[in-house]
């Protein structure tokens, strides 16, 4: 997959620019059709995630920009949080279960037992 100005294949992501006219090596600013590819995420997803703030970008003129070593260094981060953060999942025998479905059968199907109406009998 080629991006405007960029590598394909690039470690880096899509959008990593050649060097410049003035020999500084900089980034194009990735769109957010970019961005979604290298992602595959849907574009409105990225909205969302920018207007929440969860995402680094960049508005110019109204239009949202992002820089691939923030994105780079955004994704990486993920990578720091800890893989324990849910409690250990408990088995339960499934007599439990077996009981709690046959209790809930019975509350449904079992008729509640009335006296007959003189207008029903």
């Amino acid at each position: 997959m080629t991006h405007a100005g960029g590598n394909a294949g690039a470690s880096r992501g899509p959008g990593v620019s050649k060097d410049s006219p003035d020999g500084n090596r900089g980034y194009m600013l990735l769109t957010v059709k970019d961005l979604s590819a290298w992602l595959n995420v849907k574009p409105s997803t990225l909205y969302l995630w920018a207007a929440q703030g969860k995402i680094p970008c960049r508005k110019i003129h109204g239009v949202l920009r992002f820089e691939p070593d923030a994105i780079t260094t955004w994704l990486r981060s993920f990578d720091s949080v800890p893989k324990e953060t849910l409690p250990p999942l408990t088995r339960h025998s499934n007599r439990d279960v077996d009981q709690l479905l046959e209790a809930a059968k019975r509350q449904v199907y079992t008729p509640a037992r009335e006296k007959p109406d003189k207008d029903r009998a």
